[in-house]
C-alpha cells in the first residue's frame, strides 16, 4: 500500500511498540496508540509527538473493538512477563477476535522466532496458540518473530553483574546466538504494513546477526573502553530464579534460533540490520554503571 496509513500500535510505550511508532511517524503514517493508562508520562510523551491515545484493555473485548475500529493495520505484541503465558494467550487471542470482529484488513503479531517450533518454553508456545488463532480467525495476517534482543545486554537482569565487569548468561561461551537490534524489528515491521501484499499470510523468523555471546562481550568491552568477562551461568541457577528463562536457555544450547540473516540482508537492504559491534558502539555504557576498568 501506498500513502498515508492509519495504524493501531500496542506495546506503544515499551521499547518494541516504541520503536515502531518512531519509524512510522518517520515515515508519515498516523498512529493510535492503545494504553491502559493514558495518564501515564508514556502516553503523554507520545500525544505530544501527534499520536492519538485510545484507551483500552486487552481484557475488554470491546476497548480493543473501539481502539481498532477504522484503522488500517493493527499491530499486536504481547508479554508474559506482566502476568503470566497463559494471560498471554488469552490477551493475545482477544486482541485476534477484536480485529476480526471489526473488519481488520491487516493484523501484524509480532511473536518470537521459533515458536512454531514446539520448543517447550512457556513465553514462546504462548505465543504460537495465539499464532494458531490468527490463522484461524480469516484475517489477512503477518507474523514478525524477532529473535533475541541486543538490548537484553542493557537489561536490569544484567546490570548488576554488569557493574562488577562480568557479562553472565546460561549459554558455553562458544554457543552462537541470533540476534536482533529494537531498531531493526520496526523498520522491518513498517516495510511490512506499506508492503502488506507482499507479506500476508507470512511468518517470517527475523535476525540482524549472529555471534557468540563472548565475542557479544569483546565487543562491549571494545566500545565502552570497560573491561567485561564472559561467565557461563549454571542452568540451575537461572532455573531457581526463573524456569521459563531456563528453559528457553536450554533450547538455545540444544537448538537455537535459524533465521536466514544471510537471506533478510539480501531480500530487505532497506533495513539497517545491525551487526553486534555497530549496535554495541551505538550505546551509551558510560550509563550502564560498568567499571573504570581499562580494556
Amino acid at each position: 500500500m501506498s500513502g498515508k496509513l492509519t495504524v493501531l500500535v500496542t506495546g506503544a510505550t515499551g521499547k518494541q511498540g516504541g520503536h515502531l511508532v518512531r519509524e512510522l511517524l518517520a515515515r508519515g503514517h498516523a498512529i493510535r496508540a492503545l494504553t491502559r493508562k493514558p495518564e501515564s508520562a508514556g502516553a503523554a510523551a507520545l500525544a505530544a509527538r501527534g499520536v492519538t491515545i485510545v484507551t483500552g484493555d486487552f481484557e475488554d473485548r470491546g476497548s480493543l473493538e473501539r481502539a481498532a475500529r477504522g484503522v488500517d493495520t493493527v499491530f499486536a505484541m504481547s508479554t508474559p512477563f506482566e502476568s503470566g503465558a497463559t494471560t498471554e494467550t488469552r490477551e493475545g487471542i482477544n486482541i485476534v477476535r477484536a480485529a476480526s470482529t471489526v473488519g481488520i484488513s491487516h493484523l501484524v503479531y509480532a511473536s518470537v522466532a521459533g515458536a512454531d517450533r514446539a520448543t517447550g518454553v512457556p513465553h514462546f508456545d504462548s505465543k504460537f496458540e495465539v499464532e494458531k488463532a490468527i490463522r484461524q480467525s480469516g484475517v489477512p495476517f503477518t507474523i514478525v518473530a524477532p529473535v533475541f534482543f541486543m538490548e537484553n545486554f542493557l537489561a536490569d537482569w544484567l546490570a548488576a553483574g554488569m557493574a562488577k565487569g562480568s557479562i553472565a548468561m546460561a549459554l558455553p561461551a562458544t554457543r552462537r546466538l541470533q540476534q536482533i537490534a529494537v531498531a531493526d524489528i520496526a523498520q522491518f515491521t513498517a516495510l511490512v504494513i506499506e508492503r502488506r501484499e507482499s507479506f500476508f499470510g507470512k511468518r517470517i523468523d527475523i535476525a540482524s546477526d549472529e555471534l557468540t555471546v563472548a565475542t557479544a562481550a569483546a565487543a562491549i568491552s571494545e566500545t565502552s573502553g570497560r573491561h567485561m568477562e564472559y561467565t557461563a551461568l549454571p542452568i540451575d541457577a537461572v532455573r531457581q530464579w526463573n524456569d521459563d528463562l531456563a528453559r528457553m536457555f536450554e533450547w538455545f544450547d540444544r537448538v537455537g534460533y535459524d533465521a536466514d540473516v544471510v537471506g533478510l540482508r539480501w531480500l530487505y537492504p532497506e533495513v539497517a540490520w545491525h551487526r553486534f559491534s555497530n549496535w554495541a558502539r551505538e550505546q551509551d555504557w558510560s550509563a550502564r554503571a560498568v567499571p573504570a576498568t581499562p580494556v
